[in-house]
């Protein structure tokens, strides 16, 4: 079967380019493959009594499906270069916010409206801050929830689908280049389009480095961000998060001189498990809907690890030290902060006693068999420093959470268009190495469609 255009991935990279390229070009042939299953099949089986943990599902749902990694994440669309990627080093930084601020506009029609959109401009804690050796980064925030999230995915899926073929639960195995325009591959089934976008997202990131490699489309080393998952009372951030709601902050550690950032923030939320090429990580949720909301804030702390030649996987460090946890916790292992700076392991009783009530069954453990001594290093002086802010946050009893790693995608060689050495090739989203972020991942495939609209 022919189309005009066929997009790989249905995350919002891919959503956004089928919803401007349906709304301004409605007569063009357009298709959707994504290897995940449709929103409504979209369901992790752990329910936290029968199954408490990870069972290796062949399609992870908390990872792939309509809406990509981030139909169930917390729903932050965050409205500034100053973070989540890079677009606007191809596209300028006006033309960039003016695309978020689109993708925002959108996102408010199809179920967003009345929630609140954040800002850190102005606020009296980036002075505070700064005053503790604390960066503050600049940003709106537009907070959903994974609840309205999953609403405007829904409200967006039915619009689009009478005007869009949708393929789910269709992986695609390769794109060849042929005369006039590009072959999709499948295990059973062939497809060709004039014009190809590919929006894989970072679960995709294996596929999209061996799509280069069968293309020969340069492609350059990026970073992997490895950390935990900090767990504690909502009371301790609530100053923050009540103005803020996301507070994205970076510290440079005395002891080595790397950075620690703060990284998505659920006042109210859940830590989860993700389900990434078979490797259990964990990440954090949370709702709009008080009836879902917990006593607990949790958030990420990251330390981003950038290598040089000879070395070039960086994705496989990250992995590496994820498959150790898995190995010595079964899954993701949690650690009092207490029993981590006393040097022993976390368990079952000391966490029974424990003034925090856990939000996700993981094993009890020692963090510090798993994560490299600089990187725990780093995240022990980041508690200590975010503690001047945020009192409490140092207490014995706040938890971690290991491993979270993002991986990123081996960034690709595109230009101001985002389309690669092949014409009519786009490749978009957090799958190109350059978007790390709802927002921008959305941002980009607006821009794609605009490109093709208006070539």
């Amino acid at each position: 079967m022919n189309y005009d255009i066929i997009i790989i991935g249905a995350g919002p990279g891919g959503i956004f380019s089928a919803y401007e390229l349906a709304v301004s070009r409605p007569e063009l042939k357009v298709a959707v493959f994504e290897a995940g299953h449709a929103l409504d099949q979209r369901a992790c089986p752990i329910d936290g009594k029968k199954i408490k943990t990870c069972i290796g599902c062949k399609s992870c749902s908390i990872m792939s499906g309509f809406g990509g990694a981030g139909a169930f994440s917390d729903g932050k669309y965050n409205i500034t270069n100053d973070f989540g990627g890079t677009l606007y080093e191809y596209i300028g930084k006006p033309q960039a916010l003016e695309l978020m601020h689109y993708v925002d506009d959108i996102n408010m029609k199809f179920g967003g409206e009345g929630t609140k959109l954040y800002s850190t401009t102005g606020t009296r804690f980036k002075k505070q801050c700064i005053q503790n050796d604390l960066h503050l980064l600049d940003a709106s925030v537009r907070h959903l929830g994974t609840d309205i999230n999953y609403v405007v995915l829904g409200n967006l899926y039915t619009f689009l689908k009478d005007k869009i073929d949708f393929y789910f639960d269709a992986h695609v195995d390769a794109i060849d280049i042929i005369d006039g325009g590009y072959r999709i591959v499948l295990q059973d089934k062939t497809y060709t389009c004039n014009q190809c976008i590919v929006s894989v997202g970072r679960s995709g990131s294996k596929w999209m480095e061996s799509v280069c490699r069968h293309l020969d489309i340069p492609t350059k080393s990026n970073r992997v961000d490895i950390g935990v998952r900090v767990e504690l009372p909502a009371d301790v951030f609530s100053h923050l998060t009540d103005e803020l709601y996301e507070s994205k902050i970076v510290y440079r550690t005395e002891q080595y001189g790397d950075m620690v950032r703060t990284f998505c923030m659920n006042p109210k939320g859940a830590v989860v498990n993700e389900n990434t090429n078979g490797i259990i990580t964990v990440n954090g949720h949370s709702y709009e809907d008080p009836a879902r909301q917990t006593d607990n804030t949790n958030f990420a702390l990251l330390v981003a690890k950038h290598f040089s030649e000879p070395f070039k996987d960086s994705n496989g460090y990250g992995e590496s030290i994820a498959r150790l946890s898995n190995m010595l916790g079964g899954g993701v292992i949690v650690q009092r902060f207490g029993d981590l700076i006393r040097g022993r392991r976390s368990t079952p009783g000391r966490m029974q006693d424990s003034f925090i009530t856990p939000t996700l069954n993981a094993t009890p453990g020692d963090l510090s068999l798993v994560l490299p001594k600089r990187i725990l290093d780093g995240i022990i002086e980041m508690i200590y420093a975010l503690d001047k802010v945020a009192p409490g946050t140092a207490n014995d009893d706040t938890l971690l959470y290991g491993v979270e790693v993002k991986f990123y995608n081996m960034e690709v060689d595109v230009d101001e268009r985002l389309e690669s050495k092949y014409k009519g090739l786009y490749i978009i989203g957090d799958g190109s190495g350059i978007t790390h972020s709802l927002s921008h991942a959305s941002a980009s495939g607006v821009h794609v469609a605009r490109q093709i609209i208006n070539p």
